[in-house]
């Protein structure tokens, strides 16, 4: 039995909790104007909230999928002190303007790595900024590889009591069933069901933006 959902927040909800949010910063906002034209994804404003919340206490971070290094910012601006990420791109270009944004938002270069390559190469490859161990693990990438790109963070690069999170993962409604199939959709939709299937894991989804999976690695 599904017991009773009751209440469920709409839009003014939403427009409350963003009018006492910490305003964006200036590259934050300039992020957001740049991936409308053209069109390059980027988490959504409440998802990047929550990046930035459960970076906290996070030391090492692994982002797979750099784009214009929106989620990378938010997922920085939460780390503790010290903290660093890695970042996977092959896309030069957006990275290069990615690196500037984030020093636009106070970020020392030191803290972000980039990775310019094919996130799945990258690891087979063994790049050495990718052994991990890390705290957290982020993917955001190709919908198809999301599984093998979990394959590769389970070949030791995950921390006991890592946090693994996925973005994309609800497909505007496709993953549930309520829109036609595609390769995209069946993807993800069997990420999540292996993700929330796994013993080794303790994961639920978050109906926040396109849908962010959380789950917690036992080791």
């Amino acid at each position: 039995m599904k017991g009773d959902r009751g209440w469920i927040p709409g839009e003014a909800d939403l427009d409350w909790i963003e009018s006492i949010a910490p305003p964006l910063s200036s590259a934050q906002e300039a992020i957001e104007a740049a991936a409308q034209q053209p069109r390059v994804p980027i988490v959504d404003r409440d998802a990047g909230r929550v990046l930035s919340v459960l970076a906290g206490g996070r030391a090492r971070i692994v982002e797979v999928g750099t784009a214009f290094g929106y989620s990378t910012l938010w997922l920085a601006l939460g780390q503790p002190p010290g903290g660093t990420i890695v970042t996977i791109d092959p896309d030069r270009e957006r990275t290069d303007r990615a690196r500037g944004w984030w020093r636009e938002a106070g970020i020392p270069d030191e803290q972000i790595t980039q990775v310019t390559a094919k996130a799945l190469e990258a690891f087979a490859a063994g790049d050495p900024a990718l052994a991990g161990p890390f705290d957290l693990a982020f993917i955001d990438a190709l919908k198809p590889e999301y599984g093998a790109y979990l394959d590769a963070l389970l070949e030791g690069r995950l921390r006991p009591g890592a946090l693994v999170l996925a973005d994309n993962v609800l497909w505007s409604g496709r993953v549930s069933g309520s829109q036609p199939d595609d390769e995209n959709t069946k993807a993800l939709r069997a990420f999540s069901e292996r993700v929330l299937g796994d013993e080794r894991f303790t994961a639920t989804i978050l109906p926040v933006g396109d849908g962010l999976l959380a789950a917690t690695w036992r080791g």
